[in-house]
């Protein structure tokens, strides 16, 4: 997984509250295309993958990473959609509101 350099900026931003923790992403059932994925704050646990680039750390479990195989994290700062999203070459689909994919 690839992390932008937007998304860096971003997460070291918000790291400074979130001291020793990493930029958790997650992928769940949910939505209205089957899944979606959770961005927080939390610690590193036996298992995850992670990922490391500028001083950030992405920590993804091992069944939410073989969905996101390939994929880059980003920033959206546009006024319809601030926040980190995923650009996943894995989605089939992504619904219209782009929230959710398959």
């Amino acid at each position: 997984m690839k992390i932008t350099s937007v998304a860096v900026a971003e997460a070291k931003k918000l790291l400074l509250k979130n001291s020793g923790k990493a930029l958790r992403i997650s992928v769940f059932r949910g939505g209205c295309s089957g899944f979606m994925y959770d961005f927080n704050f939390d610690s590193k646990k036996d298992g995850d993958e992670v990922i490391s680039q500028d001083g950030v750390e992405l920590a993804i479990d091992s069944k939410s990473f073989e969905m996101l195989k390939g994929s880059t994290l980003d920033y959206s700062k546009s006024l319809q959609n601030r926040g980190f999203i995923v650009k996943n070459p894995n989605a089939k689909s992504v619904c219209g509101c782009g929230k959710s994919f398959i």
